[in-house]
């Protein structure tokens, strides 16, 4: 059943109706072809499934909604993905793949020793675009709900923000006087919230590492190769998945 996302601006469950504009619409009408009878699945911002069917169809589709339910396809846990800026198509790589592994939000964060600086005149536009590539991902992989992609955020205030999730993971390849422990061990009971903080292509400084582990941040080792930043979010994600959504200890675990 073809899948589209819809803001709370075209979504009356009251009414029990809901419409699509714009791409989706042309779409629904002249791509597909649909005609009245035929049902969507529409996904809220707030991760419900709605079942419906076209009532009718052209330059806003207007459709009759049969059922709601929570999306079965969102992971168990909130992930926020907190990225080092990287150069080239790296970030964007880290867009995709973080969205189709469950991530609910992705900040892109500015670190020491990252290269690539966002100009604030380039700044919506690139974040347009990043939003754009992350709602493509979240239909592809069936997603129940398309993830936010933060406004650049200075690391000062990234670590205080992600610390605060119950699952804070700095994903650190070691250096200075900050101690790592392996990804595995700091995975136990299930947490509601989960924050994945990785470096740009240089990786983070010593002292970076010592003012997350000071806001409250795990410094947790991805094992003894050095992952590339594009890897590493992906890596992590992954580990999540398989421990929290794929395996009998995850759906055992407390949340």
């Amino acid at each position: 059943m073809p899948r589209f996302f819809v803001n709370a601006d075209g979504l009356s469950p009251e009414n029990g109706t809901a419409v699509l504009r714009g791409a989706d619409a042309a779409h629904v009408s002249r791509s597909l072809r649909m005609k009245p009878g035929e049902k969507l699945t529409l996904c809220g911002e707030d991760g419900v499934e709605y079942e419906t069917v076209i009532e009718s169809a052209g330059d806003e589709v207007l459709v009759r909604i049969l059922s709601a339910k929570p999306s079965e396809n969102e992971p168990p846990y909130d992930a926020v993905v907190y990225q080092g800026l990287a150069r080239g198509d790296r970030f964007e790589t880290v867009l995709m793949k973080a969205t189709e592994l469950g991530a609910c939000r992705i900040v892109p964060v500015t670190t020491a020793r990252c290269v690539v600086r966002i100009d604030p005149k380039d700044a919506a536009k690139k974040r347009e675009r990043w939003q754009k590539i992350a709602a493509e991902a979240a239909g592809q992989s069936g997603r129940g709900r398309i993830p936010e992609v933060a406004p650049p955020m200075p690391f000062t205030e990234a670590i205080r923000e992600a610390a605060r999730a119950d699952l804070p993971l700095f994903c650190y390849e070691g250096g200075g006087e900050t101690p790592t422990v392996p990804l595995p061990e700091l995975m136990k009971e299930r947490p509601r919230t989960v924050s994945v903080m990785i470096g740009p292509e240089g990786g983070f400084e010593p002292e970076e590492a010592a003012l997350a582990v000071e806001a409250g941040m795990k410094a947790a080792g991805l094992g003894r190769r050095i992952l590339r930043t594009e890897t590493a979010a992906p890596f992590v994600l992954s580990a999540l998945v398989c421990r929290y959504e794929l395996t009998s200890a995850g759906d055992d675990a407390d949340g």
